[in-house]
């Protein structure tokens, strides 16, 4: 399945460094993939966003009012791909 990452931000400071981030935890993975702009704020309650920015990874809400570190990011995208990362469950 191809990994679909959306970022609900409307141009706030909070929502730019969000932008920032997500696409700072795409190039250190060294993935290529499209960050699209959510900016439809009444999808977005739809898709239970209470508080902006909000990031969505593969349809599911990730985060949302903050701005996680782009570790964080970084974590919930190769999560979401399936990838094992904690190698001592082996």
């Amino acid at each position: 399945m191809p990994l679909k990452i959306e970022v609900l931000a409307f141009g706030c400071s909070k929502c730019r460094l969000m932008e920032v981030a997500t696409h700072a935890a795409i190039e250190e993975l060294g993935i290529d993939v499209d960050v699209d702009k959510l900016q439809d704020i009444e999808e977005a309650k739809r898709r239970g966003v209470m508080s902006q920015p909000a990031l969505f990874i593969n349809g599911k809400l990730m985060v949302q009012g903050r701005v996680p570190s782009i570790d964080e990011i970084k974590e919930m995208i190769v999560n979401a791909q399936g990838y094992i990362t904690d190698y001592s469950v082996f």
